[in-house]
């Protein structure tokens, strides 16, 4: 049986990087202590990947490539009690 954990990541800016563990699931994004944040589903002893995420606040362009889709809406996290909205996609290079 595949033991599985629930993990934390910290998005650290408008484009990061996160090396996790291949197959992955993301669960949630959401603001903790100030900081976007995504927990996803990990196997632990899986080889890690860098998976790539973009963080955009309500309003702002968002640049993606119409003949392949190549964006994933993740989740929405707000912050100072709902005054910054930030949407959080996945970007499959």
């Amino acid at each position: 049986m595949e033991t599985k954990q629930v993990w934390k990541f910290i998005i650290g800016g408008d484009k990061d990087s996160i090396s996790i563990p291949i197959g992955s699931e993301i669960l949630e994004v959401h603001e903790q202590y100030g900081e976007v944040c995504i927990w996803a589903l990990v196997s632990p002893k899986e080889e890690k990947e860098e998976r790539f995420f973009e963080v955009y606040g309500t309003g702002h362009d968002i640049v993606q490539n119409p003949c392949q889709p190549d964006l994933n809406y993740i989740g929405t996290a707000h912050l100072s009690n709902g005054s910054l909205v930030f949407h959080v996609f996945e970007r499959f290079k």
